[in-house]
């Protein structure tokens, strides 16, 4: 794939996002591709994708996913991202990575990479703990900055 082949790539996969248009996904899509992402109970064919565009808007009408960064190798590209919606009331961001592997231009393999922990635990209605405490960590009167997390 040639540099402008890879732009044009991700130029569409931000679009269809932007517009959360199921069509326009799947035009990406290699007729054997395959999405795999901790979101979902199953490996999706890329045939679905349509249908599964029309789930997201359902359970999530107010997600906004933003384009942050990508990079590419041969027939990989990586593209980094950003979503925003509101959980229960409060505004949840998170961020994550999805690898693609392309045939003849169109997705055959699509592996997405995301912590799903904070988004459970919104959804169950709890707080998300952190794996280690830090605190050990401090020098004594220094406080870390709010955003601090682990």
């Amino acid at each position: 794939m040639t540099e402008q082949d890879v732009q044009e790539f991700v130029t569409r996969f931000a679009a269809a996002w932007a517009a959360r248009d199921g069509e326009a996904f799947l035009a990406l899509w290699h007729p054997e591709g395959v999405l795999h992402s901790p979101f979902y109970d199953r490996p999706v064919a890329g045939k679905e994708l349509g249908r599964l565009t029309d789930l997201l808007r359902e359970a999530a009408p107010d997600l906004v996913w933003q384009l942050l960064d990508w990079t590419a190798r041969g027939d990989v590209v990586v593209i980094e991202w950003q979503s925003t919606r509101n959980v229960g009331g409060p505004r949840f961001d998170s961020r994550g990575i999805d690898k693609f592997r392309l045939r003849d231009g169109g997705i055959v393999e699509e592996r997405v990479y995301a912590d799903t922990a904070p988004l459970r635990a919104a959804r169950a209605g709890i707080p998300a703990e952190p794996l280690i405490d830090l605190a050990p960590m401090q020098e004594p009167g220094v406080v870390p900055p709010a955003h601090w997390t682990c």
